[in-house]
């Protein structure tokens, strides 16, 4: 067992030359501390400018940070890309045991560029770096299929994690998936299509590593206390419990609830597929991230007859939350629990991003309702709300791609649109299908000015509770807050904080975790560098031609009542203008 003193080591893997070597980069990982803020350095260093990101150039950046392994929930791995789903920034975030794993392993980051000839999967056991074949697992038509068999022949089974691609990443389809233990994903922005483009079906990595602390008793009092607050605090106990999908009832009642490709705020059928109702009929057990005492992962046990043998059953575990059960769910104007499920199980086995594949769904039923596509598009496919088998078809029909429309379609909405029509009520933000919240203004603009265009870069629906409130704050008020908690997550991204347990990493416990963990910073210097990272995310987003002049507003957004009512366009776009300034100012 080796003993870490200090994350500092970044594994680069060249899979064109099928080498590998390590750098110690303190440079890095003292000024930017970790997760978000080593990985856009790294990406900065190794994605030259205008790179196709589906090319051999464009790399990929696995990060970790310095409370991994010593604090509970700092239990994420951040992975950043150029995205060619968006052409820009791609930062993805995942559970799992992939953080650990990384940390264990003696590394702070790992580093792929290059692209391999033949299929093939990367094996890192400590500091052995392994390039296995994985011709027979090309085309393997499910990623769960994929993990077992690597599964089988991996050291370390405990320790290691498995990251991975389906049939999506091979074809590299731009909003494909890279999933991990499971239950767990690289969900947004394509990974795992450029994991396809090098040919690389997956990453395997364990290791045995110590982390030596140097003050054990301020670092047991400071643990106890984090894990007492994770496992009593009213607000953990609810993602243990319901989880994400209790956001249903609540987004429905408020009006904030998408439904039908956004034509409506409130699902006629929310209590169905609500999350209390969800886990009364279907919940077979919950996870736990590595080194999260929470448990917030939800898995439905879903029972069925075999179609021939109906008195011997299959049981099909299948991860469920709000963002899935919105997606597939009320978007697509369904309430049916048990076709949801199955639709989920199926999205996941493909390797697709669930929430970009039922949003392009949603559009291509109205587009089809519209009379702007019709039979001869879908392949004789007609969509309607809710009907499950031809979703299904559908989701095939965009991994198989028989025609120039599933083509179009499987590059996402804000593709599709542009050749078809429908951009009024295509839902995209910056190139991202849009998230489960029509709560306001600030949901919707955090979307498109976030630096990777998610929800989980600012919580914009949570300002939009004060809106509600106080419907005469001024946007440049909104702006400030939209951009000082980016500002902020961009230190728990980069401590790789689960954002679920942001109310227990207020910014006096970083700092003390930090200063157990060797890293000794005032509260000037913490804020200081989560600016510093932000910076940086879009001095990169704009050198790849990120403007916001260019980003495109649905009309959708402004016709459907929010939380807030209908959303003032005037304010709007004085709430993007706001940010625009803010940010260029901050990057010149």
């Amino acid at each position: 067992m080796k003993e870490q003193k200090f994350i500092n080591k970044v594994l680069y893997i060249d899979l064109s030359k099928k080498h590998s070597y390590t750098e110690e980069r303190d440079d890095i990982f003292r000024k930017y501390i970790g997760g978000a803020g080593i990985a856009i350095q790294l990406l900065k260093e190794e994605c030259p400018e205008g790179t196709d990101p589906l090319s051999p150039q464009n790399p990929i950046i696995f990060a970790v940070g310095h409370l991994t392994g010593l604090f509970p929930l700092a239990s994420k791995t951040v992975a950043m890309f150029k995205s060619p789903h968006t052409g820009n920034l791609g930062e993805s975030h995942a559970g799992g045991r992939s953080a650990i794993s990384i940390r264990m392993a003696g590394y702070g980051a790992i580093v792929i560029k290059g692209a391999s000839s033949r299929p093939c999967y990367i094996a890192v056991h400590g500091d052995k770096v392994y390039f296995r074949d994985a011709s027979t697992l090309w085309g393997i038509k499910s990623s769960i299929t994929a993990g077992r068999l690597i599964r089988a022949h991996e050291l370390s089974p405990g320790h290691r994690t498995i990251i991975r691609i389906g049939p999506a990443g091979e074809k590299m389809i731009p909003f494909s998936c890279v999933t991990t233990e499971t239950y767990r994903h690289f969900g947004r922005l394509g990974l795992g299509a450029v994991f396809g483009s090098k040919k690389l079906k997956a990453l395997v990595v364990s290791g045995k590593s110590s982390l030596p602390i140097s003050d054990r008793q301020a670092y047991s009092k400071l643990y106890d206390s984090i894990f007492k607050n994770a496992t009593e605090s009213p607000l953990m106990k609810k993602y243990h419990e319901i989880g994400t999908p209790m956001n249903v009832l609540a987004l429905n009642a408020s009006n904030g609830l998408p439904t039908r490709n956004l034509k409506a705020s409130n699902f006629e059928g929310a209590h169905a597929i609500s999350g209390e109702k969800v886990a009364e009929g279907y919940l077979g057990k919950r996870l736990a991230c590595a080194h999260c005492p929470v448990a917030c992962i939800h898995i439905a046990s879903l029972r069925e007859p075999y179609q021939d043998e109906p008195f011997f059953y299959k049981t099909t575990m299948i991860g469920y939350d709000y963002e899935l059960i919105y997606a597939v769910g009320s978007m697509l104007g369904g309430s049916d629990v048990q076709k949801i499920l199955k639709i989920i199980d199926r999205i996941e086995a493909y390797g697709l991003d669930c929430i970009s594949t039922g949003v392009v769904l949603a559009w291509a039923t109205e587009a089809q309702e519209k009379g702007i596509i019709s039979e001869k598009e879908t392949g004789g496919l007609t969509l309607n709300w809710g009907d499950y088998p031809s979703y299904i078809e559908a989701v095939k029909m965009i991994i198989e791609q028989p025609n120039e429309f599933f083509k179009a379609l499987s590059k996402g909405i804000e593709y599709a649109s542009k050749i078809y029509g429908g951009q009024d009520f295509a839902l995209s933000f910056g190139g991202n299908e849009m998230p489960g919240y029509h709560t306001g203004p600030a949901a919707h603009v955090g979307c498109l000015a976030g630096a990777r265009h998610s929800h989980l870069d600012n919580a914009g629906y949570y300002l939009d509770k004060k809106i509600m409130l106080n419907k005469n704050i001024p946007p440049d008020e909104i702006a400030e807050a939209i951009l000082a908690e980016e500002k902020w997550r961009q230190i728990l991204s980069s401590l790789v904080i689960c954002f679920f347990a942001r109310e227990l990493y207020k910014p006096e416990i970083v700092k003390e975790a930090l200063k157990i963990a060797g890293m000794d910073l005032s509260d000037d210097e913490i804020k200081e560098i989560g600016e510093r990272i932000y910076t940086e995310k879009f001095r990169f987003k704009m050198r790849e031609g990120f403007s916001f002049d260019n980003l495109r507003v649905p009309k959708r957004i402004f016709e459907t009542e929010s939380s807030v009512g209908l959303i003032d366009e005037v304010y709007f776009n004085s709430l993007l203008e706001s940010i625009k300034r803010k940010i260029l100012a901050m990057t010149q």
